[in-house]
């Protein structure tokens, strides 16, 4: 049964899961799906990224685009990247416990949380009492996945039950089965030596819970009534357990049969058997049985198998067996009940007429599941949730109103100690306490921002400048960043670059603040505590010294601890740029990271202050090429997202976006036409703060305008909604610019593109 065109609304499909020669059940699984969609969609892509525990010992067939290393979450990123860049339209996750890495498999949402796309996500375990870990991973699972596929209706309970999972995204699609002629038993015996028995039929790995022990003291009532009768268990040892123990329990197995009396009626099988030499001895056996201790297994394969081809089965009353037995389609016997086996399989041997009736049964139900039946019904809800998918809208209005600036978010996320760093949603988390980072950069928004009480701006600028203030650690003499809510310090030394934004703020505060003891106080900070920028040896650290020595200079015209280190790093950036440029890389480092523009800005503030105008030429050379960097394909603001850093000469992928790569492009590109008095600056400082509006790439506004905030990322799959300190104050610090730099625009005529001396 095929189609000579994909289902309406898909053409592109990613598929994740074990794959063979990986020899486990969710491998044959997931080939069989993969083998169904393309038998029953032939022109539908599928790309196929297969679970690897060991990477490099499996043959993999072409069908795999890509192995996924299990325990490197590294190698999840990497998928996620190739799954966006491929074009695939949505994913089909085939969930086990197990097979994914981390506590849980937790690695696996480090890869879905990095896809725009819809995921539709079989789950092969629900688990009635899952631990806190599989409880958390599962739940996340849940949210981002726009369908939940689950095998059995008892699964689907569970989910919202324990999970509080939401009924109309969970659809039951039995396991799929081959599509197999229904045959005589005897017809296929001779292939495999079992001429004139009455064989009985176990298959899967072989590990405890497969309950053998069960049937194997049920076989002396068995070939007492039935002396031709033969138990055969197919399946290799599982691995984890050959791991652990070899082949112990094999023959712990082979043993007990011995001691039962019954070694000559067991054919053990040690073969992990390809898909069609398995239904070959599905369809030779006369009964299959599966004897599992476990009640909550949702699913069985092996068990949908042996429906699929019309076998009678018996066994415990696990779930997944209650359900697809049900209606007088198989039969069920209690858990451990050797008693009951025997009785129920020597009457099936027994009563040919009664044994025929329940394999026909058997096999109409399984025709309700054959493998293009269950592709045909993952397609369409497939086609459902990209249907539901958000469409973009197209470009949003070029003239979004820039927003006032205001106070009431970073009010919100202060107290009497500083600014708190991290929030839940807009509810500050007083679990992270502060870091002098944010208040570094409240410290420069109270300086900045207009139209507030002069009162609240001396309350707020006192706090953040004494948090500042306190921050610095003589004996080290350098500044601490992080300090716990108790207003504990969490070390001695903070980073080089919350050292650096510490100087930036008080060269601000030293040249804007409203205040002539603001300006006093952190002067003489500036003064005492400057020299450590020549100690300094990352290049963003130099950029935000740098920034902070040029308002010093402009507060006190020919200061030379700032002139020095404006000249010292400003040549060592152009250094930095020679030693890493290529003809298609102009750039300070062969890596994009984080508040990249800085560094172009540090350059044309301090060739503005030193009138050297190499620097400025090369601050607005850097500064284009970032620039074309963080557009979109539409012509947006795109920020280089974190997923990006690192990667040595290579373009910029787009998430995870973080408003302050927006507000450090808008302060470059003003320091830009501050040099040039060139329009395109400010429409290029426009660009960017028009992503925190929604020109951005999922059209989505990251300011909330009513009260301030703002949200913490764009994220492939929609917004970060928490509000921590550096978004909010990164458009806070945004918005200021933008009305600074429209009053300023206003009186000045546009001018070629050409550097003001």
């Amino acid at each position: 049964m095929t189609s000579s065109t994909p289902a309406p609304g898909i053409s592109h499909l990613a598929l994740i899961g074990n794959f063979l020669p990986r020899k486990c059940g969710m491998a044959t699984y997931t080939t069989d799906t993969f083998e169904a969609l393309k038998q029953r969609y032939p022109e539908l892509k599928v790309d196929v990224y297969a679970m690897d525990d060991h990477p490099g010992r499996y043959d993999y067939p072409e069908a795999v685009t890509r192995a996924i290393a299990q325990d490197d979450r590294g190698d999840y990123l990497k998928a996620a990247r190739a799954i966006e860049a491929s074009g695939a339209q949505a994913l089909w996750i085939q969930h086990e416990y197990g097979i994914y890495g981390g506590p849980a498999g937790e690695c696996l949402l480090a890869l879905t949380d990095r896809l725009s796309i819809p995921i539709i996500t079989t789950l092969h375990t629900v688990l009635e009492k899952p631990s806190a870990d599989e409880r958390r991973v599962m739940e996340a699972l849940l949210r981002r996945s726009s369908r939940v596929i689950v095998m059995a209706d008892k699964g689907r309970d569970i989910l919202k039950r324990v999970h509080g999972a939401d009924e109309r995204k969970i659809v039951t699609i039995p396991h799929g089965v081959p599509d197999r002629m229904f045959v005589d038993p005897d017809s296929l015996k001779p292939v495999f030596g079992w001429e004139g028995r009455e064989v009985i039929l176990t298959f899967g790995l072989l590990a405890p819970n497969k309950g053998i022990e069960t049937l194997i003291a049920a076989l002396p009532g068995i070939v007492a009534e039935n002396p031709r009768a033969l138990y055969v268990v197919l399946g290799a040892t599982h691995p984890n357990l050959v791991a652990h123990e070899g082949e112990a329990y094999r023959d712990r197995l082979k043993a007990l049969a011995e001691e039962k009396g019954v070694a000559a009626h067991v054919q053990f099988i040690d073969a992990f058997v390809e898909y069609d030499e398995l239904i070959d001895y599905l369809q030779a056996a006369d009964l299959y049985v599966t004897p599992y201790t476990n009640p909550a297994q949702i699913t069985s394969g092996t068990l949908s198998y042996a429906v699929g081809v019309g076998k009678p089965v018996i066994s415990t009353p696990y779930v997944h067996a209650t359900e697809i037995l049900a209606d007088d389609h198989g039969v069920l016997v209690d858990f451990g009940d050797s008693a009951g086996f025997a009785r129920e399989i020597a009457r099936l041997l027994g009563d040919a007429e009664a044994r025929q009736a329940l394999a026909q049964r058997a096999y109409a139900r399984g025709r309700t599941m054959i493998w293009p039946r269950l592709a045909e019904s993952a397609m369409a809800e497939i086609n459902t949730i990209i249907a539901e998918k958000p469409r973009q809208l197209g470009k949003p209005p070029a003239e979004l109103a820039a927003l006032a600036p205001d106070l009431a978010a970073v009010e919100r996320m202060s107290d009497s100690t500083g600014m708190l760093q991290h929030s839940i949603y807009s509810v500050p988390d007083r679990r992270h306490g502060y870091c002098i980072d944010d208040n570094a950069r409240a410290l420069i928004l109270m300086s900045k921002i207009e139209g507030i009480d002069e009162g609240v701006r001396d309350k707020w600028t006192s706090i953040y400048g004494g948090f500042v203030q306190h921050a610095w650690n003589p004996d080290a003499r350098r500044f601490r960043n992080f300090m716990n809510f108790d207003r504990s310090w969490c070390e001695d030394v903070g980073s080089e670059d919350s050292n650096g934004r510490a100087l930036w703020s008080l060269g601000v505060t030293a040249r804007d603040a409203r205040a002539q003891k603001h300006r006093d106080w952190a002067s003489v900070l500036f003064d005492n505590t400057a020299s450590i920028a020549l100690e300094l040896e990352a290049p963003r650290a130099h950029a935000f010294a740098m920034l902070g020595a040029a308002a010093m200079i402009e507060a006190h015209p020919g200061h030379a601890l700032s002139r020095t280190i404006l000249t010292r790093y400003g040549d060592e950036l152009i250094t930095l740029l020679d030693g890493a440029r290529r003809p298609e890389w102009q750039w300070f480092e062969i890596v994009l990271a984080y508040d990249n523009a800085r560094l172009p800005e540090a350059l044309l503030r301090a060739g503005k202050v030193l009138g050297r105008q190499d620097f400025v030429s090369v601050g607005l050379e850097t500064l284009e090429w970032i620039a074309a960097r963080q557009t979109s394909p539409e012509g947006r603001f795109r920020a280089v997202g974190t997923e990006s850093f690192g990667r040595a000469y290579a373009e910029p992928l787009p998430f995870d976006q973080q408003p302050l790569e927006a507000q450090a492009t808008i302060d470059a590109c003003v320091a830009a036409w501050e040099a040039t008095r060139d329009a395109h600056w400010r429409e290029e400082a426009m660009r960017a703060y028009r992503w925190y509006l929604g020109a951005n790439d999922l059209e989505l506004p990251l300011a909330t305008a009513q009260d301030g905030g703002c949200f913490d990322g764009l994220m492939p799959t929609g917004l970060n909604r928490n509000q921590g300190a550096e978004s909010i104050l990164a458009l806070q610090l945004a918005n200021c610019a933008i009305s600074a730099l429209s009053k300023r625009a206003e009186n000045v005529e546009t001018r070629p593109r050409t550097a003001v001396a």
